[in-house]
């Protein structure tokens, strides 16, 4: 297969009067009908180096030096009037977040025929045909109704599969895609996923997959690049990676995977976080969180150096053996105390209707029943639009605008009043993850504000000096510093937002707590650290959780009975052992037999 992107010593920096290196000699290369999976933790330096092949980097971002060669052209040495020719057209991207990737002011069909008829003479009939076919292939139903519809009015996965359709329509040689599934469903990430390989061997397409799903870059990568602190630490051949990883990160970021065998002990979590731009080591980067380290190490930065052929590993120690322990729990609940049952709980919308048509109803939720006792995790899984957040945010009187009917309970008390209102004192029962906690919590108020808002609001008599006390005890419990509660959102990593809006959740101490999503934009040894605490917490307090997901590997982890949805009704629930070793429903055999494996 002939090479067509060729990347060699990228180094991408931040201006200033201090200028930092974020992305340090990055060197990788991809052939035609190859997928190259670059993948690590949050802020390694992934979608920094996807920016810098599309020549995207935010303001106060510049490549400092490196060649990006695509057919044997750098990219780098281009006018900006030239790059605007080859973007979309012989590269093409899929960012991370089609929200604020598609103009809003624009239908989506619109944006597709205007990026085919920038790069193609072709009719604007014909760009239309190609934007219906592509909105097609890439699952959307109803492809007329998408193509006239605006970006606000489709579901996180229906703008996903937009963006794919958008640019994979002028069939460009590379595709950069940047968590290309995280929105989706198995079912759909794997039809997506599907469909990319398909097109990698019809036209040769070079798909550069950035992603922290180990078990995807497992199932549809052809080779892998770990990458940390703006470094690429190895790089191999997939099955060398996940068979035989070299590097001591690699190691115990596999570990750290998720699984049903590891259900009854704590994940493997890396010990230490991502070092600070400005204060990188002067050694090897990884090493302050390294177990194998050794006095090298700390003196010097090691260089990239094959290992074998078809490898290469930045260590002086690679294949050393890492060690990590892990705790065992006892995954059983505290006691057959049921606190949250839910009997025929259906959620009607409304809509007017207009002049010449009448109201129409939309029936998101079907006459659903289920229970969840003290102690117990109950994993609510189906693929996206089934009804699986609808549902929870109705056993918490959180909708708007939606008619909710059947009977919800909590703690033995009936949730809504005669009048259908959420009873206010039963809201330091039941509380809420939510699975975006950069748009869940407020931009303008410090940690300490937020995290303390439900005390002040549910606990009136607690003074404030207590108040600030138990936010400090919290902060703590979810691996925070107190100091922390002086400091606003936005300073925090995502692993780090999802912290602060657990605290949050469970600062007025809970019985139940409704996780949306709760790791979904989180990368692996993230992810391990988060449901680690989840356990931690369920084992000391007796915290029963709602655990809605879309990621089977956290459903073997952590639950103990699964209900699976479909079209707004639970079709098949029972054990988590039962559900997911025999499945009875023929939906749920469906969605087992799409999740990637390790």
């Amino acid at each position: 297969m002939a090479e067509i992107l060729n990347v060699k010593n990228l180094s991408v920096r931040i201006g200033g009067q201090t200028s930092l290196t974020a992305v340090d000699d990055v060197s990788f290369s991809i052939r035609s009908g190859e997928c190259f999976a670059l993948v690590g933790e949050s802020g390694c330096g992934k979608s920094l180096t996807a920016l810098s092949l599309m020549r995207l980097l935010p303001d106060g971002l510049y490549i400092d030096r490196g060649e990006v060669r695509l057919n044997g052209t750098d990219l780098l040495e281009l006018t900006e009037r030239e790059m605007q020719a080859v973007r979309g057209d012989r590269i093409a991207m899929i960012f991370q977040e089609p929200a604020t990737s598609l103009n809003p002011v624009m239908t989506v069909g619109e944006q597709i025929v205007e990026a085919v008829r920038l790069h193609e003479r072709v009719s604007k009939e014909e760009a239309r045909q190609r934007a219906l076919q592509w909105l097609a292939r890439v699952g959307l139903d109803e492809p007329q109704k998408r193509f006239d519809a605006f970006a606000h009015e489709l579901s996180g996965g229906q703008k996903q599969r937009v963006m794919i359709a958008m640019a994979l329509a002028c069939r460009p040689d590379v595709v950069v895609a940047d968590e290309p599934t995280t929105a989706l469903d198995v079912t759909r990430q794997a039809q997506i996923l599907d469909l990319l390989k398909e097109l990698q061997k019809e036209h040769g397409i070079a798909l550069l997959l950035i992603t922290h799903d180990l078990a995807l870059v497992r199932q549809y990568a052809d080779r892998v690049a770990l990458m940390y602190a703006g470094q690429i630490v190895e790089q191999s051949k997939v099955s060398d990676f996940f068979e035989n990883p070299s590097h001591p990160y690699a190691c115990l970021l596999l570990s750290a995977v998720p699984s049903a065998d590891k259900s009854a002990q704590t994940l493997t979590g890396i010990a230490g976080s991502v070092p600070e731009l400005s204060a990188m080591p002067s050694g090897c980067r990884f090493a302050p969180r390294c177990p194998a380290a050794k006095e090298a190490c700390l003196q010097k930065c090691p260089a990239m150096r094959p290992t074998v052929p078809g490898r290469l590993v930045r260590c002086f120690y690679p294949d050393s053996p890492v060690t990590s322990s892990t705790t065992h729990l006892q995954k059983t609940m505290r006691s057959e105390e049921t606190v949250l049952k839910l009997t025929d709980v259906s959620v009607t919308y409304g809509s007017r209707g207009g002049l010449f048509s009448r109201q129409k109803a939309f029936e998101a939720v079907s006459h659903a029943t289920l229970s969840l006792a003290r102690g117990k995790t109950l994993a609510l899984v189906g693929e996206s639009g089934s009804g699986k957040t609808t549902l929870g945010k109705a056993a918490l009187g959180l909708l708007e605008n939606a008619t909710v009917s059947g009977s919800v309970e909590i703690a033995g008390e009936v949730a809504f009043d005669a009048r259908g209102r959420f009873k206010r004192h039963l809201r330091s029962c039941a509380q809420i993850v939510f699975q975006d906690p950069f748009a869940s919590l407020d931009p303008r108020m410090s940690v300490g504000e937020l995290v303390s808002d439900g005390i002040m609001a549910l606990c009136p008599g607690l003074s404030k000096a207590d108040a600030r006390r138990k936010v400090s005890e919290l902060l703590d419990s979810v691996g925070l510093p107190s100091a922390a509660a002086d400091r606003l959102a936005h300073e925090f990593s995502g692993g780090q937002r999802q912290r602060i809006a657990i605290a949050r959740a469970l600062a007025v101490e809970p019985q139940i707590v409704v996780c949306d999503e709760p790791t979904s934009a989180l990368d692996v040894s993230v992810q391990a650290q988060i449901l680690n605490l989840l356990r931690e917490i369920q084992a000391e307090q007796g915290v029963s959780y709602l655990f809605i997901t879309h990621n089977f590997a956290v459903v073997e982890f952590m639950a103990h009975e699964v209900a699976v949805m479909q079209h707004g009704r639970i079709v098949e629930s029972g054990t988590a052992a039962e559900v997911l070793t025999h499945p009875q429903h023929a939906y749920t055999q469906t969605l087992l037999a799409a999740v990637p494996r390790l």
